[in-house]
């Protein structure tokens, strides 16, 4: 018998920590259920990262099938038809698909201008030059499409450096407290700083938060979001706490199957 999605349902996912470990790709348990809950219900991924970030870390379930036009250089290998997702929403939803075709990007570089964004990295790489940690590496801030991603030890670090560093940061707040100073210091730009994975901390314009991925789901009138970062300051925190999702706090990818079974799937579509 044929499995019929329930009309107007989405589950949305975070990446890091929901469907993957930290920056790891996902297990083939994991992409083998979500290809299965998806025959119940339409899935959707929204993520800080690029898109090219997210294909890496659901691997195989995020597949180019063939290339497109590229709208940035970053995306010239990535560019692509997304086949195992209903919806992909990269960099908080500022870069969307849905069923492989891309159907909006914002710029940050036009929201801000060039004169406002140099005066931004300008003193966020000052800061990072007088900051005192164990290591520094390369990459301290990466321009996405829509955001600015800023890491004070630079994305270039090793896996095992990057875990040492969420622990160091995790005593000292490092990342919090540049936070401050850059809410204080450009208080006026409109920016919002959102604190995610292990490293870094996202920057982008007011409103373009991952709850900006919502302006695309209009037809859905039960969304639910799943996130391990739903904390306030957290990048989970706006579309968890937004009226129009049921938010889902989990604890690991693990814990995202638990939940995501006994919502949707332990009695066979009953529960629906």
């Amino acid at each position: 018998m044929e499995v019929v999605r329930k009309p107007g349902l989405i589950a949305l996912f975070d990446v890091d920590g929901t469907l993957t470990a930290p920056r790891k790709v996902t297990t083939t348990k994991m992409a083998e259920f979500m290809q299965e809950l998806r025959k119940d219900v339409t899935v959707g991924v929204v993520g800080g990262s690029d898109l090219i970030k997210i294909s890496e870390q659901l691997g195989k379930t995020v597949i180019a099938r063939r290339v497109c036009a590229p709208f940035t250089p970053s995306y010239n290998i990535a560019s692509a038809i997304i086949r195992d997702y209903d919806y992909v929403f990269a960099e908080n939803g500022l870069v969307a698909y849905k069923d492989g075709i891309l159907i909006g990007t914002q710029s940050l570089k036009s929201f801000l201008g060039e004169e406002k964004l140099k005066q931004f990295i300008n003193f966020t790489l000052h800061y990072i030059a007088d900051l005192e940690i164990p290591i520094k590496r390369g990459t301290f801030i990466e321009f996405r499409s829509g955001m600015l991603n800023v890491s004070p030890i630079g994305r270039n670090c090793s896996q095992e450096e990057r875990d040492e560093f969420e622990k160091y940061d995790k005593v000292l707040n490092i990342r919090s407290k540049m936070v401050s100073v850059l809410r204080e210091k450009f208080a006026d730009f409109n920016l919002t700083f959102s604190i995610g994975g292990q490293i870094s901390f996202d920057v982008f314009p007011g409103g373009w938060d991952k709850t900006y991925c919502l302006r695309y789901l209009d037809k859905f009138n039960e969304i639910h979001f799943f996130g391990d970062k739903t904390y306030k300051g957290g990048n989970d925190f706006e579309i968890y706490e937004s009226e129009r999702t049921i938010g889902h706090t989990v604890t690991s990818p693990e814990d995202t199957v638990k939940q995501c079974t006994a919502l949707f799937l332990a009695k066979n579509n009953g529960g629906l």
